[in-house]
């Protein structure tokens, strides 16, 4: 036989692109279109309906960035129409490849239902089936001129991101608004074409089902009669009916499909925005669901859930409805899918709190999966978090976005910190937004690392970021591709129900140990350097809040536990938590309002805290200690005078009570506080820190090297950093001033101040304090650079073969050599309030109270001993996708911390994010809370949120050891459970006759106690 491939394979393309397509509307007549442009912001239906509309024209320019416009369209359905399925088919004018980030609309009735939405791939909005004739349509349609900011691959700046500076020029050209009859069975033939031509296309080029399927198509369109596609239509679905009924191998690779709209709470558009697509997106689906009986729409996000329900309560209802049918499934149980790796311990902890506790109260559903397929690698943390959680799977898929190792397992069992293992799945099709084609068929297949040991994957599918969700035409495909041979099975089904299937079939599964890193998206640890600080600093504001408002609550007549403004504020931070807005890779509206909104919880929280404090009675000064650890530091009265305290964990304690430890002594650019002797170079640096203790030197190099590095990356400028910016840079080593500014027997101070670059400046303060070894160096940058990625570098002189860096209740370990690729492609990573070298008998921290990237390397001496350098990454100034990105003024503070031990580092970064609050007060009660035993942390104090007036503590080991203690309490204690994170009781702990409660943890246990207080007579 003849090859006759080529003729085939196009002359089907042509005759499917350029003829079954256009014939799906077999006919239209257009509505009569007007048009209200909405002045600013977003407008109630109520006001845009009585707003005044003026006629509108197809092929007219509509839309400035960012902008509503309301379109009036009325119509009525011909004569002609009736009996057929009739739909209206609006074209915004949509542009690019990408079906989100673009031209939406929600068409509502006059009445202000909300029908559907219209979107790039999913323009059609049901009238009837069959439609009667003579029939009006009157739809009031809510469009969005969103801009595209993906426009140009990101190739550069664009001031699109910001409504401030985007501009008024419309950006869209109105193409269609039609009354239109959908041609059932050219509809119908169009699916069936597409999915055996694709299959086809995939298949070996030796496979004889590849060249069957071309034959039978071929065959196919001679039957297509070129002047009547509508007429011929069915003969030639007839014709492919045998190629279609084939079934698939008994070993054909199973494909678990669940529907999905992967909406990014913030991204390329501000919140203001996503709380229209969720709504927009949430309408298509109820929609489709009542077309499609066995469709299945997974679904995360309980803060997207709340804001359907405030905005559009009818969608809300709808959803309500599917769930109960079993279509809606809420996954995922957190507030938002977060980043994986910056939110501190309790905040993943609060998402999965609160997000696992709004889906049981609205639907009686208590979600059993983490899902998380977007964030930029996962914190080792998650396992037990999850697990506590009440979760038996997780969920990923960016890891496959690796940039060097590809990961070896598609489902396995990942193991946390502390040994916690949870059944763990990334879907080989390699993308949370399938569409069931041909390729990502194939792709799915091939990719699989488990063949052999297991047959079925997951496949989310559906557009999203404001897509539309699924489509009935994936729907359709899937329909096809549930028993055809040549491509895996396909079946719409719950996650849980993949998981369990998956499970039973595997439940030996490969182990993976750790971190889930991504090798990729490293920048995401320093961009945008305001908006990690503020989430930083307002989960410690948090806890410093809870602890003082549970204290007062406890010991104050007539104080109230403010239970509302403390979970609208916990909401607010974990809602900046997503996974695009904590990494910086949002566009500068997003980022402006992020710091707009840590401003306001920073004085709300100041607020609540003052409050708290103030209701335990007034009669003098007292330093108020909200770490879990006993600290004597030096800190300033209210009038500014430094003096000295010793207080208590979780406790406070009078000023002036304290015998000061060994003065501080300031010489010629040098601080000595008889612990560490610090000197101060001429150009800025740190040229000796000599441990006065240990009688060695600290430093094997100048310290606090600032040195600026172009950096570049190759693609993504906000979530990059490639490891080519380490070849070139600039030291900088020219000091404008070297000054003491404080001198006296508590405190020692010196300030450097140094200009460079593009009008940039920096102003740091080294101080060094009586009675401690930390070495603080508060910092004040006035950044204007571009392109440009700022490190410190601290050059130890310490052979450590391993960096350890705090991760959320625990820590990790890393290798500070590179023997493997693995190891090589870590160049880059992320760490919460310290990072810790050591060699056998001494060791060093490196702090810092708002910083997360860093890098640990090592490099061997001429003399033969190894220097250890800990660099971190303090700020950067990528120019996409906002271009002022970072620019302006950071002030922040970081601390080299010498001759610590990891219990050294954890006590000193709780210090360091946590200082002691001074205030009057009177003589305060005993801390709430106090532990008995080395490595029991306390990570949070609250009163229980079902308002019982129980006590939750929240304790973990934080040393990688085991940990035993007893908890003691500064109120009556009736009794203890040990619950899970949603304060559930799991056991009843061990209360000693004395009132204790006896702990016992295994290395990074994270353990939760609700104390039950007695009734006082």
């Amino acid at each position: 036989m003849h090859d006759e491939r080529r003729r085939i394979e196009e002359r089907v393309e042509r005759l499917h692109n350029q003829r079954i397509k256009p014939a799906i509307y077999a006919a239209t007549v257009p509505f009569e279109v007007e048009s209200w442009q909405a002045p600013g912001e977003p407008v109630p239906f109520e006001e845009a309906a009585a707003a005044p509309y003026e006629p509108f024209a197809m092929d007219t320019p509509w839309g400035p960035p960012w902008g509503t416009t309301w379109f009036r369209m009325r119509g009525r359905v011909p004569d002609g129409f009736a009996g057929r399925r009739v739909e209206a088919v609006i074209d915004l004018g949509f542009v690019g490849d990408w079906p989100g980030n673009q031209a939406e609309a929600l068409v509502h009735l006059t009445n202000g239902t909300p029908l559907k939405a219209v979107n790039p791939l999913n323009q059609y909005v049901p009238i009837a089936n069959p439609a009667a004739g003579g029939e009006t349509v009157d739809y009031l349609v809510e469009a969005a001129s969103n801009p595209d900011i993906l426009a140009n691959d990101f190739a550069g700046p664009t001031p699109l991101g910001d409504v401030l500076t985007a501009g008024d020029r419309p950006l869209y050209t109105f193409r269609r608004a039609d009354i239109a009859v959908l041609d059932e069975e050219v509809w119908h033939l169009d699916l069936d074409v597409q999915v055996l031509r694709e299959l086809m296309l995939e298949l070996g080029e030796h496979d004889p089902r590849r060249h069957e399927i071309m034959h039978a198509l071929d065959r196919a369109m001679d039957l297509l009669d070129l002047d009547d596609i509508s007429g011929s239509a069915a003969a030639v679905r007839e014709a492919l009916k045998p190629a279609l009924a084939k079934p698939a191998n008994a070993s054909a690779h199973r494909l678990s499909g669940v529907g999905h709209a992967h909406i990014d709470s913030a991204w390329l558009w501000p919140i203001r925005e996503t709380k229209r697509k969720t709504s927009r997106t949430f309408s298509n689906v109820t929609s489709l669901a009542d077309e499609y009986e066995e469709f299945v729409f997974a679904c995360s996000q309980a803060q997207q859930y709340e804001w359907v329900r405030d905005n559009h309560p009818q969608v809300w209802a709808r959803i309500q409805e599917s769930v109960k049918k079993g279509q809606w499934a809420p996954v995922g149980g957190m507030w938002v899918e977060a980043d994986g790796n910056l939110p501190g311990g309790e905040a993943i902890a609060r998402q999965l709190i609160h997000g696992k506790r709004f889906f049981i109260e609205h639907f009686g559903v208590e979600t059993k999966g983490v899902w998380l397929p977007d964030s930029f690698g996962y914190t080792a943390a998650y396992p037990q978090l999850a697990k506590l959680a009440g979760n038996d799977w997780f969920l990923t898929q960016k890891i496959s976005w690796n940039q060097t190792n590809k990961f070896p397992h598609h489902t396995f069992w990942w193991e946390g910190i502390d040994g916690t293992r949870i059944f763990t799945h990334f879907p080989p099709i390699d993308t949370y937004n399938a569409r069931f084609s041909g390729e990502e068929m194939s792709r799915a297949v091939r990719n699989y690392s488990e063949k052999g040991g297991a047959t079925r994957s997951l496949a989310p599918f559906g557009w999203g970021d404001g897509g539309g969700g699924p489509t009935r035409e994936i729907m359709e495909r899937a329909r096809r591709l549930k028993d055809l041979e040549g491509s895996p099975k396909v079946e719409i089904e719950h996650p849980d129900a993949f998981f369990a299937k998956a499970r039973a079939e595997y439940p030996d599964a490969p182990v993976w140990v750790g971190e889930l890193y991504l090798e990729l998206h490293r920048a995401t640890y320093t961009s945008q350097a305001r908006t990690k600080q503020g989430n930083r600093r307002s989960e410690h504001r948090l806890r410093e809040a809870e602890l003082w408002a549970t204290t007062a609550a406890l010991h104050a007549p007539g104080y109230t536990y403010p239970y509302e403004k403390l979970d609208r504020l916990w909401k607010t931070v974990l809602l900046h938590q997503f996974h695009d807005i904590l990494p910086g890779s949002s566009i500068a509206w997003v980022h402006r309002e992020a710091e707009a909104e840590y401003a306001r919880v920073a004085g709300e929280l100041e607020e609540l805290t003052a409050e708290a404090v103030a209701a335990l009675g007034a009669g003098g000064t007292r330093a108020f200690n909200t770490s879990p650890y006993d600290r004597a530091e030096v800190v300033r009265t209210p009038e500014g005078a430094p003096a000295y305290v010793r207080v208590p964990a979780n406790g406070s304690a009078p000023l002036g009570d304290a015998e000061p430890p060994r003065p501080v002594t300031v010489g010629v650019r040098v601080l000595d506080n008889g612990l560490v002797r610090v000197q101060v170079a001429e150009d800025g640096t740190l040229s000796s820190v000599y441990d006065l203790r240990a009688h060695r030197e600290v430093l094997a190099e100048p310290g606090n090297l600032l040195r600026l590095h172009t950096d570049l990356p190759n693609y993504w400028d906000a979530w990059d950093i490639d490891k080519h910016y380490k070849n070139r840079y600039t030291d900088l080593l020219d000091a404008d001033s070297v000054t003491v500014v404080e001198e006296s027997p508590l405190v020692g101070a010196i300030r450097v101040t140094r200009s460079f670059g593009k009008g940039s400046t920096i102003t740091q303060t080294i101080t060094v304090r009586a009675g401690s070894p930390r070495i603080d160096i508060e910092t004040d940058i006035d950044w204007h650079e571009a392109e440009k990625i700022l490190k410190a570098a601290f050059p130890v002189d310490i052979r450590a073969p391993h960096s350890s860096a705090e991760i959320q209740f625990g820590h990790v370990q890393r290798p500070t050599h590179t023997n493997t690729s693995w190891e090589a492609a870590r160049f880059e990573v992320s760490g919460h309030r310290w990072v810790h070298i050591a060699e056998p008998g001494y060791g060093v921290a490196v702090l810092n109270d708002s910083t997360y990237g860093h890098d640990v390397s090592r490099t061997v001496r001429e003399d033969g001993g190894t220097t250890t350098t800990v660099r971190l990454s303090l700020v950067r100034a990528p120019r996409v996708p906002d271009p002022g990105a970072d620019q302006g003024r950071h002030r922040f503070t970081y601390s080299l911390l010498p001759g610590a031990d990891i219990a050294d580092a954890v006590a000193e970064g709780y210090a360091l994010n946590l200082p002691l609050r001074v205030a009057e007060a009177a003589g305060a009660p005993e801390p709430v809370v106090s532990v008995d035993g080395e490595g029991v942390t306390v990570e949070a104090v609250k009163l229980a949120d079902d308002r019982s007036g129980d006590v939750v503590v929240r304790l973990y080991e934080s040393r990688g050891g085991r940990a035993s203690g007893v908890l003691r309490t500064g109120f009556p204690l009736a009794g203890a459970q040990v619950t899970d994170l949603l304060e559930r009781p799991l056991e009843d702990a061990a209360v000693e006759a004395d009132g204790g409660v006896t702990v016992a943890l295994r290395p990074f246990q994270i353990l939760t106690l609700r104390l039950r207080r007695a009734e006082v007579s």
